[in-house]
Formats: structure tokens, sequence, C-alpha cells
């Protein structure tokens, strides 16, 4: 009996010892030759591996027949049958992987912090790609934010489905992320366009709707995320160069240089490479700028340094340092002298010249576990100065760290959770000195079901201290407060329904939280004559965002894309906003204590709907590249109180102010042997409420023209670019890119024309 028990452990032994053949390997991309990270290796329908940061993946499998199917967000699912014999100690299995051609297929980060098929996101987002950026010659970033659908700019402000007026560049109720690192400056808490790494760019994914779940309390209005790129196993460099001219405004007295016209130039170059285990990348960014407003040149210079070391000894453990630096000078004015000869001239006589120093180092560290876990750590150093010759000088310090953990089940389930902490120095001249500090946690889960629904959900606790005042949140039993809270929640959820093949339908919530900046609460400064006072009563808003949406995927031969369509509701509580009105001493202070000031104007309501349309292919032998959106906004006050300030509105319905009805984009690019002609088109409907001041008659020997320029433009503003380029071979391609090609006057806000036509001749090099 004990000789047969031990002769059945042996054939056990044996039988488990012969399952335990080793299949080993690498996953790389087709194109580029790179090891593929978290791969996901099905064995026989279970989940057998994931690939680790190098693209290598091991497993066991058993004597006989098996199925393997290799998954990747992005590409063609790869599946093989390997046999196994008997005595076989390892396998290797190398598999190359191609990118999908669906746009749905295409992988995006920003909407669950997670790389996510753009099909099955739970809000609306839109990518915009490098390619249209270099064709249009892009200069700064806020160039191309002009043309996503759903977005537009006010004077350098983001502003996502009329989610925000004009705050005269103090606060941002869209968060700006660079590697999903929040760049929001410490004192204004404005976005500056002209630091962000164009010459360094994988993707731009703008997200539409409250997002302070995930991304904190600057998200009420949306995220815009600048996704960098990393090097490749072959290395690359791309230098563009550029030229150009500011053409004769179609009003020739509005010309103030004469015959000697404004010019620009710059170049931009980037480098990419991996040496053994590290990847490096550089770039710098020069630019000139005559400017084509009256003593407003831009002089600046910027460079960038991004590294990674992938650990040998610790499998899946990266690290490195991410660095961002610029040096601008120049001169900026707000308002014209008048909408006729002075329109590029400022109010005044007199312009503010300036010389800024910004850069950001960004430390961090990543680690994927053997079972598929990943812990990252994410920290930035943020240092802005400010300096101007009106001595009102500020510099700005904010450390930002950000610890994340995430897993991915083999349920399709994906959990994200992490913790937040931000410290800010704020040493100024402008709004004197203050700290202020944010806190938060947040947990979000993301669940697929039957193949077809993904469900989305997060929360998170918002704390935020500026000086000695805090958040609270109370807690209400009817009319009584029974408790309060030194944090804020929010929360966010969604579904996502595959319907048919390509076909999404989805459904979210979403809500918002943003603390006052420094500027908005503590700024007192004159600008063009104008007073803008502090307000040290200013409450934090809040805010949420429903939408249901439709996005569908087509091929039309060799033309693929998507339509999205969306209806929208965004409410919200205690909105700040600059608003005119006597903040000051009638007696003492310029024009009877007349200015600005940041208020909060009560309850607000922005409803509407959302197109836009995406695709890129080939018509017969044309390649074709497509991108455009229509956006109808109904902007409008829901207290009363406010909207009867006599000073604060224009427009005698309660559309709320700096905002549009409707606004359309499309840009359309056509390619055939190595030419290529490129149209862009921006329309704006008439903005029908601005701040009453500005038209007041009272007033407009301190503001002229402004209500003259609007009686004559009630139309709105149409824009249209055109762009044409040769490809001379592998490496070098020359564009003519002209800007505003019929010379449209055209205004974004009160006293402020933008460039008449331009043109700019580029070269770009890659190799």
């Amino acid at each position: 009996m004990r000789n047969f028990t031990f002769c059945l452990f042996f054939l056990i032994a044996g039988s488990f010892l012969q399952a335990q053949s080793m299949v080993k390997g690498r996953v790389t991309d087709k194109l580029t030759g790179d090891g593929l990270i978290g791969v996901a290796i099905v064995a026989d329908t279970k989940t057998g591996a994931v690939s680790d940061v190098n693209g290598n993946y091991s497993l066991k499998l058993s004597e006989g027949n098996h199925t393997l199917e290799f998954r990747s967000l992005g590409y063609t699912s790869f599946t093989t049958q390997p046999i196994i014999k008997a005595g076989a100690d390892t396998l290797v299995l190398n598999v190359i992987m191609e990118t999908s051609a669906r746009a749905l297929d295409m992988v995006v980060v920003s909407a669950g912090k997670f790389e996510q098929k753009l099909g099955d996101v739970v809000v609306s987002m839109e990518v915009i790609t490098p390619h249209l950026l270099e064709s249009k010659n892009t200069t700064t970033i806020e160039t191309i934010m002009d043309q996503v659908p759903g977005v537009n700019m006010t004077d350098g402000q983001a502003n996502i489905r009329g989610g925000s007026g004009y705050t005269y560049g103090g606060g941002s109720r869209v968060l700006l992320l660079v590697d999903d690192i929040p760049l929001l400056s410490a004192d204004a808490g404005d976005i500056k366009w002209n630091f962000l790494p164009i010459e360094n760019l994988q993707q731009i994914e703008v997200l539409k709707g409250a997002s302070s779940a995930l991304f904190g309390a600057s998200a009420l209005n949306g995220v815009i995320n600048i996704r960098t790129a990393y090097p490749t196993s072959t290395p690359q460099t791309s230098v563009v160069m550029y030229s150009g001219f500011y053409d004769q405004p179609s009003r020739g007295d509005m010309a103030w240089w004469g015959k000697q016209n404004p010019i620009f130039q710059g170049t931009y170059f980037f480098h990419s490479r991996q040496i053994n285990n590290w990847d490096l990348v550089f770039g710098g960014n020069l630019f000139d700028n005559d400017g084509y407003r009256y003593d407003e040149p831009e002089r600046r210079y910027r460079f960038n340094v991004n590294t990674r070391y992938r650990f040998k000894k610790v499998v899946g453990l990266s690290a490195g340092v991410n660095f961002n630096y610029m040096d601008v000078s120049g001169g900026n004015f707000l308002l014209w002298q008048n909408d006729t000869s002075g329109a590029y001239k400022p109010l005044g006589g007199s312009t503010q010249h300036y010389n800024n120093i910004r850069f950001n180092v960004d430390p961090y560290i990543t680690y994927f576990t053997k079972k598929g876990a990943k812990h990252s750590i994410h920290t930035r150093y943020y240092y802005t100065y400010n300096d101007n010759d009106t001595h009102q000088s500020a510099t700005g310090k904010l450390f930002y760290a950000d610890y994340q953990f995430q897993k991915h089940f083999e349920n399709e389930l994906t959990f994200t959770s992490g913790i937040t902490a931000t410290s800010s120095v704020i040493e100024s001249q402008l709004y004197l000195n203050h700290k202020s500090s944010n806190e938060a946690v947040y947990l979000q889960a993301d669940k697929k079901f039957f193949k077809k629904l993904t469900a989305s959900l997060g929360v998170r606790a918002e704390s935020y201290k500026m000086d000695s005042v805090q958040t609270r949140f109370n807690i209400h039993n009817g009319k009584d407060t029974i408790a309060k809270l030194p944090f804020y929640p929010v929360m966010r959820a969604g579904l996502n329904y595959e319907l048919a093949k390509a076909t999404y339908i989805r459904i979210s919530y979403g809500q918002g939280y943003r603390f006052p900046s420094v500027a908005e609460k503590y700024i007192k400064t004159a600008v063009s004559g104008l007073e803008i006072y502090p307000n040290d009563n200013l409450k934090p808003e809040t805010g949420s965002s429903y939408e249901i949406g439709i996005k569908q995927g087509f091929r039309v031969g060799g033309f693929q894309g998507y339509a999205d369509v969306a209806a929208f509701q965004m409410l919200y509580h205690n909105m700040m906003e600059f608003a005119m009105g006597q903040w000051g001493n009638p007696n003492v202070d310029p024009l009877y204590g007349v200015g600005f000031k940041s208020t909060n104007i009560g309850t607000t309501q922005i409803s509407g709907v959302d197109v836009s349309l995406e695709g890129e292919g080939k018509i017969n032998k044309v390649g074709v590249r497509l991108l455009a959106g229509y956006t109808y906004m109904d902007p409008i006050s829901l207290d009363y109180s406010y909207w009867h300030d006599t000073l604060s509105n224009s427009s005698k319905q309660n559309i709320l102010k700096y905002r549009y009805h409707h606004i359309a984009k499309g840009d359309i690019e056509l390619n055939y042997k190595g030419w290529s002609l490129g149209f862009s088109v921006r329309y704006n409907s008439f903005m029908e409420n601005i701040d009453k001041f500005f038209v007041d008659p009272f007033f407009a020997h301190v503001l002229p023209g402004i209500a003259d320029y609007r009686r004559q433009h009630p139309d709105g503003d149409l824009v249209f670019d055109n762009r044409i380029s040769y490809q001379l071979n592998k490496m070098a391609r020359i564009s003519l890119v002209t800007n505003n090609m019929f010379n449209a006057i055209v205004s974004s806000r009160p006293g402020d024309v933008l460039p008449p036509r331009n043109y700019a001749l580029q070269v770009a090099l890659k190799f």
C-alpha cells in the first residue's frame, strides 16, 4: 500500500512538473519596435500574465495545445496556438502587435487616470494630435485650442461650453495638466500657453464637464491634459523653423507701423533617444515677435528635458525627472484707444512692459507589480516670477505631490485611489504675501460588464486653506446646520454602453468645487486707467454637470472616424466673475470709485448641445484629415438681484457676460503625392452681454469706440485660415500658412482686436 502511495505521488508530481513548462518572450510595437507595457496575455480564456515595463512576459503552461491571446488598448488583438511538448523546458514566443485602425480605439488617459479606448469613455472628450499643431504653424498651444470643438479662447482664457466668461487673467475653471500634473500658477491660478512644450507633444486631451472628483478644484468646467512623448527605440530629431509678417489691416488707418510690416520668427527643436535603460528627451523653443499691437513685442526662449530610467534589477520600476524653463519679455496693454485708428494702440498711450520667468521640476517614480498593480508618486515644483515697469512684481512657488495606487483586476475592474497635497507661497507687491494649502483623497472604480457596459464611479474629499480662511462643508438637518466638515466632498458617475458595433451611448454626472485664487481675492491695481479692487469676502463656488451623449464610429472606404452628439447642462452656485460696479470711494478713488471686482454672482445655468466630427484616412487616392464641431449654449443667470445691477450687464436679458450662443469650427486637410492643402474656419455668434460700463454713454469718453464697434459687428465673427505644404523628401517639408486669410476685423472681448491677416513660411525637418 505504501509503495502504491509513493508511485501515485510521483505520477501526480511528474504530471504537475510537466504542466509547468515555461512560455516567455517580448511583446513589441510593429512600427517602433519598442516593448509594450501592460499587455494582457490570456491563456485559454484565463489571464495568464502581464508584460512588464520592457515588454517582457512569462507564464507556465501544461503539456498540450493552448490558445494565447495578447490584448492591449489601442492595438489589434493577436492570437496564437502554441503546442507544449512533453519534456520541454522553455518556449520562446515573441509577439509583434499593430496599432488599431479604428478611431474609437485611440488610447486616452484623462477620463479615468488610466488608459482607455476613446469609445469607452463615459464623458465628452476631444483629442488633438501633434500633426494639426505643426501644420498650422502654431506658436503656442492657445492657438490650437481655439480650433477644438466646444472650446473658445477669450484673450488667453479657455472656456469649455460657455462655462467661463472673462476673468482678466485671474483664476480658471479649466484645469490644465501636463502629463497628468496640474500647471496653474500659484498666484493667479491662470494658464500661460507659451510655457507649454509644443515641440514635445504626444496628444492633447480635452475633457468637457465638471471633473473635480479625479482632478481637483480647478476642474470645475473641464480638463486640458497635455501629454508629452517618450522616446522609441529609434532616435528621433525634429527641427521646425518659420518666419512671417503681419499684413495691412482691412482698415488702413489701424496700421500704426506704416509701410514696414511687423515680423515674427522662431524655431523649435526636439530630440529623443534611448540609451540602455535611459529614456532621454530634450527640446527648445525660440520666438521673436515685433507684435501687431503698438509697443507690444514678445521675446522668449524655453527649453525642456524629460528623463526616465527603467531599472534592470527591479522589474517594473522606473523613475525620472522632467524639467521646463522659460524666460519671456515684452509689452502688454488691456484696452485700445478706439475702434478705428487706435485699435492697435493702448488707451492712455502707455504699455506695460514685463519680464517673466517660469520653470517646473517634476521628479516621479512608478512601479508595476508582477500582479498588475501600479504605484506612482508624481511631484512638481512650479516657480513663477512676474516683473513689470509698474512696480507690481509677484513671485509664486507651488509644491505638488500625488501618490496613486491603481489595480486592474481579471474581471475588468480598475480601481484607482490617491492622496494629493499642494502648498503655495506668494510674495507680491500686487497681491501682498499669502500662503495656501490643498489636500485631497480620491477613489474611483471603473468596471466593464458583459464586454459592453462600462460603469465609472469616483469620489473626492477636498480641503483648502488660504491664510486663515479654509474649507467648510455644512451638513444641514432641515434649516439647521448639524455639522461642519473641514473638507468638501464631490463625486462623479457615468455609464457607457456599446449599443451596436462602433455605437456608444453614455450618460454622466459630475460635481465641482473651486476656491478663489489669490488674484481674484486680493488683487488691487489699475490697468489702462481702470481700477481693480480686492474682495476679501469672496466665497468658493460649486457646480455640477449632466450629460447624455452618443458616439458613432464609421468607415467609408479608406476613411474612418466618429461623430459625437451630446446634450449637457451645467449648474453653478456662488459663481465667481469680475463685475463692474462702484466698489471704491466715490469721493477719493478714480472714476467715482467705479471699477472691477471679483464677486459671487449667484446661481447660474448653462445648457446646450455639442456636436463634433473627427476622421482620417483616404478617399480614392487623396488623404483626408477632418476635425469639426458645433456648440449651442444657453448661459443664463438664475439670480434676479445680481442681474439687475445697472453697471454689470449691458443686455436686458439674463444671458451671462462674455458668452456666445453659437460657436462652430472646422479644419480639413487634403494630401496627394506629397502636396497638402488645409483650411480652417471658426465662427462665434454676437457676444450679447458685456459689462454695461463699456457701452454706457456716460463713460464713452473713458472707453471710446466699444459701443460703436458692437453696433458695426452685430453678426458675430467668422475667420478663415489656409495652408499649403509640400514634402520635399523623407526629411523635409516646406509650408506656407495664412491666418485670417480674408483679413476680418475680429474682437474676442471689449477693447481688443485680434491680428490682421498674417503669413508664415515654415520649414520642418525630421530625421
